[in-house]
Formats: C-alpha cells, structure tokens, sequence
C-alpha cells in the first residue's frame, strides 16, 4: 500500500533555507503542522522561541514554554509547539513583556519588535472574495482567515456594497476581527515585496502591468531612486502615503 499524505517530519538539510537553524548536527527538525501558514511559508513555533528569540536553551524546554501557554500569536495562546508562524502574525510572550511582528526579509522572516496599539491590529492580504450561502460575501485571507459580510439585498454586486477586491490589504482587529481600515491594491500603494529575489524591500507602487496569456503580470515599486519589479503575487499594501505598521528602519535587510 503506498504513503498516503504527507510527511509528519522533515530532515534539516531539506528544512527552508532561511530556518534559523544548523544543518548538520542532528538529522531531524520538527515540521509545521497544517494551519494558516503553508510550511515553506512559515516558521514552527518551537524553532522561533528556541533558534530566533532564543528564551530556551533547547527544545525541552520551549516545549515547556509553550505548553504552558505562555506564547500568543494574533491574541490566542498556542500550546502547539508545530504551529505555523508567518507573514504579518503577532506574537506576544507576556511573562517577559516581548511582542513581535512577522515581516518579510532578505533572509526570510525578521520579528520586529511592537509594542501599544501595534499589538491590536494585523494586517491581512485578501486573496479570493467568493459569495456564500444566503448571498453573503466571504474573505478569504493569506492567514487562512475568512471573514463574512453580511449582505441584505442579495441581486446588489458585492462590488456595490464593499469596496474589498483580491490583493487589496485590510487592517483587522485581533480581539473581534472587526475591519477598522482598508488599503487598495493599486498605483500610489505603499507596499511590501513579500517573496522571491527582493524579499523585504519596502516602496511605493508606480505602475501596475497586466499582461494576457502566459505573460506574467508585474507591478513596478520605486524605493528611494530605484525601481523595482515583481509579480502582483509578491505584492502586499500596507498603506497609502504611509504604511499603517512599524517597519524595520534597514529596509529589506
């Protein structure tokens, strides 16, 4: 009978390259389990308190850490030591007064330190809009998160009643999920390059080129006196004019 699934484990040779971990000293690594972040997307739990933040010496004991529930990510204690961290989540660890922001870099993630009104919010890409039973328009998130707006007339086009269109960024609350701010993805976007090659860099986008076909369509962002181009799927809004998050003040790196 052949496997059925994938696998539960991962050796750390194969591990995504900007795992903050050595590669040669033990032949497993814990793997993320199935969650709002896809594995080569994100980081386990375990390996960000234990290889990033450095709190425990080994795995015993961040296990420890976060079985106890002393680490909350977007507001919720995760006792998961697999769960998936990645781009825009909020982790919080009180019992040291230690918040963070996911933010995409050159070498992967970077946690950036955030603190007041910063750990009320997160910042969510909308990928797919889709109408749902009853007429009702659901998000679909980049968290894996799907929020419902509710919808009286169901013959009005969503386009109509909500101002929300894929690759747009909307700001939500952490403790109720209320969406207190909206950002379009379009020319004059203030924007972060997710993915790919320029991972990290930070600007405004100028142009945004549709193409047809097999042609891949590509948004150019200024930084400083440089431009810059990527796919529209590496593209993520964080503001118009400003970005509604605190950024690393290195840019990309």
């Amino acid at each position: 009978m052949g496997k059925m699934g994938q696998r539960r484990h991962i050796k750390r040779i194969a591990a995504p390259r900007y795992w903050p971990i050595p590669r040669k000293t033990v032949t497993w690594v814990v793997k993320s389990s199935p969650g709002p972040h896809a594995v080569k997307e994100s980081i386990p739990l375990l390996i960000l308190v234990r290889d990033l933040l450095k709190i425990a010496n080994d795995a015993r004991e961040a296990k420890k850490i976060i079985k106890q529930g002393h680490v909350k990510v977007d507001g919720v204690a995760r006792k998961d030591y697999k769960f998936p961290i990645g781009l825009m989540d909020v982790v919080e660890i009180p019992l040291v007064n230690m918040s963070f922001r996911v933010l995409p870099s050159k070498k992967g993630f970077t946690l950036l330190p955030i603190d007041g009104s910063e750990t009320e919010f997160k910042l969510c890409q909308i990928r797919n809009i889709m109408t749902v039973k009853g007429g009702n328009i659901q998000l679909a998130l980049h968290d894996g998160r799907n929020i419902l707006l509710r919808v009286d007339n169901p013959k009005l086009s969503p386009y109509e009643l909500y101002p929300y269109k894929t690759r747009d960024t909307v700001k939500i609350l952490l403790e109720n999920q209320e969406i207190v701010d909206h950002v379009p993805f379009r020319e004059g976007a203030y924007s972060l390059i997710s993915s790919g090659k320029m991972r990290g860099e930070q600007g405004e986008i100028l142009e945004i080129r549709r193409r047809l076909g097999r042609r891949t369509s590509t948004a150019i962002i200024r930084k400083d006196d440089n431009l810059i181009e990527t796919i529209l799927d590496y593209v993520f809004p964080i503001g118009i004019g400003r970005s509604l998050i605190k950024l690393p003040e290195s840019g990309g790196t």
